[in-house]
């Protein structure tokens, strides 16, 4: 057995699922919202038996493997290496791991080298003496926080980390520029993080994929305060959280993630018991980010600086949040300037602030409301002008009525104004209309050959539904080529096999009709309380399909012959005469 196969038997598809998205049990398998598309009902369906899923709605499908690498962006190594260190199976180095793969691999290893070096230099070592010192007796940090967030500190000495990477550990100078852990300065290899204390960048699955390097000593104004790992192929500004690999399961179980803007706001709400916090790296959410935070909660909290900087970032980032459909508040921080200087000030004042969050328009409307004056003309142009393109954004209908509503009060105007005035900014931003193409609908006959064939795959004894339909019924029916060659492939397995075996079965049919078996296999079908129940159903279902295929195929040749009499060729004409005849014979039979 390959190590792929020992993987995927490891793994629960259940148990793994049910930690990105809300598994509910219906019959023999598990149904939930599909994670890859937006729907109202739940068409994404697994089961345990076979250790697949797939999604009616969106069509995508799969195993373990496939839904680690569409929910999780990452390729086959990547996911392999995840549910390996799930599993508890060492992985043998393979000629797959080569490329982009092994690269990230080696830049994930390097960094976590990079991690303990930095975290030791600070705990240990002289030469971080004077950071320890500044975190523990300035900025409040323990030692358990300390170590708990693997905070480091990057020696004055220009090139101590490469040095030991290249002597002590045998690391390739290019790769330590390419995980970008050192730079060429005058022709040598040094350390790109000179006197900084050092915060790991740790995404959610555990792996170290860069730093933040934050100075103490702050003598030099002209030197920046935070330096970040610039962007690699596992590092990129705006698509990942500070902490977030410490809070994911806070934000899980408290159904909201609490946002902050800086490492120290995190680890003073983790010091003082809020464990949902996580920092943003940048002035404000992007898309990536607000995706990542959609797998784990469906609500989000700003606690941002109080500068105006702050409320900027809260105005940047509520369309990012509402376009993913996240719920949004805003936390007032009550005293201090940030989460780390509230919570030095009165923790318990900090937290009712949390408890009291507001949602985000109410706060926006507010703001808008402090800076302009609503007696006035010019007032009301201003905060109409500040709140309406906000108001534009908001997907639920009820949501955005009720803000249209009270914000035509607060400016003492009718609704219809409000809208009005929305509408001149809903035409202005679509004055070039994009259209995007809907998904093919399939014909009737096409849902009929799929539900028969659900039926089937999905009976106890299939041999009694194959038997009910053997005489009338055969693969040139089917308009599908896949619906097709799956049933030519069923019709020889049982001509051969005394039982059905689904193991076996699915061994003989090429990967490319694997997903459609899939889907015929997850489909839900309503119950038939007795067996001679489904096998009129499979008989009508099978009746159905031949009559719109006998259907398709008269009016075909009717148009034929058409053409055949306007050509004057009656030997051609006389002949799908014949086969019309057959062909209508037939339909009378059905």
């Amino acid at each position: 057995m390959d190590q792929v196969t020992q993987v995927r038997e490891k793994i629960d598809i259940v148990a793994l699922l049910s930690e990105y998205i809300p598994l509910k049990k219906t019959g023999a398998n598990f149904k939930a919202p599909c994670p890859f598309h937006s729907e109202k009902s739940p068409s994404f369906v697994v089961s345990p038996e076979r250790q697949i899923w797939h999604c009616f709605g969106c069509g995508k499908g799969g195993d373990v493997f496939t839904f680690l690498m569409d929910y999780e962006h990452v390729d086959f190594p990547e996911a392999l290496r995840d549910l390996a260190k799930r599993a508890g199976i060492t992985l043998e180095q393979k000629s797959w791991q080569a490329g982009s793969a092994s690269k990230k691999e080696k830049i994930f290893a390097i960094n976590s080298i990079a991690s303990e070096f930095y975290h030791y230099i600070l705990i240990t070592h002289p030469a971080g003496k004077k950071a320890l010192e500044y975190l523990i007796n300035e900025r409040g940090i323990t030692m358990d926080l300390i170590n708990t967030f693997m905070i480091g500190f990057a020696p004055t000495s220009g090139e101590a980390l490469s040095n030991y990477l290249l002597e002590k550990k045998k690391q390739i100078r290019e790769d330590l520029i390419e995980a970008g852990i050192s730079i060429v300065r005058r022709g040598r290899v040094a350390d790109f993080f000179i006197n900084r204390i050092m915060f790991p960048l740790i995404e959610h699955r555990g792996d170290v994929i860069g730093f933040s390097g934050r100075i103490f000593d702050t003598s030099s104004p002209d030197v920046p305060k935070y330096i970040n790992t610039r962007d690699t192929i596992v590092y990129h500004k705006g698509t990942h959280f500070f902490g977030l690999n410490l809070a994911k399961e806070s934000i899980k179980k408290e159904a909201k993630a609490l946002i902050v803007e800086g490492e120290f706001d995190v680890i003073a709400c983790f010091k003082h018991g809020i464990r949902n916090a996580i920092a943003i790296k940048g002035t404000a959410l992007t898309d990536q980010q607000a995706s990542l935070l959609k797998r784990f909660t469906s609500n989000v909290a700003l606690c941002l600086d109080q500068d105006n900087a702050g409320q900027i970032a809260v105005k940047r980032s509520t369309p990012v949040l509402e376009k993913k459909g996240l719920n949004t508040s805003v936390v007032i921080v009550p005293s201090g300037k940030d989460a780390d200087e509230a919570l030095k000030n009165g923790e318990l004042a900090f937290k009712m602030a949390i408890k009291h969050d507001i949602n985000v328009y109410d706060f926006l409307l507010g703001k808008a409301e402090e800076a302009n004056s609503s007696a006035s003309a010019d007032g009301k142009q201003k905060i109409s002008r500040d709140i309406i393109p906000f108001l534009v954004t908001i997907e639920n209908e009820i949501v955005k009525e009720h803000y249209v509503r009270k914000l035509s009060r607060v400016l003492d105007t009718s609704y219809e104004a409000v809208i009005k005035e929305m509408n001149k900014i809903v035409k202005k931003e679509n004055q070039q209309p994009f259209i995007i193409q809907s998904k093919e609908k399939k014909s009737r006959k096409e849902n009929l050959e799929f539900y028969l064939l659900a039926l089937l795959f999905q009976n106890t004894n299939i041999f009694k539904g194959i038997n009910s339909i053997m005489d009338f019924f055969t693969e040139e029916i089917f308009d599908n080529s896949a619906n097709a060659k799956i049933f030519s492939y069923l019709i020889s397995y049982c001509k051969q096999s005394v039982l059905f075996d689904m193991n076996s079965f699915t061994q003989i049919l090429p990967a490319e009709l694997m997903d459609s078996f899939n889907a015929f296999f997850l489909f839900p079908l309503p119950p038939f309380l007795t067996e001679e129940k489904y096998e009129k159903e499979v008989i009508k279902s099978a009746k159905d399909i031949k009559l719109l295929y006998l259907r398709g195929k008269i009016q075909l040749i009717g148009r034929e012959m058409r053409k055949k009499e306007i050509e004057g060729d009656l030997d051609g004409l006389k002949l799908l005469q014949d086969e019309f005849i057959n062909l209508t014979n037939m339909l009378g039979e059905c």
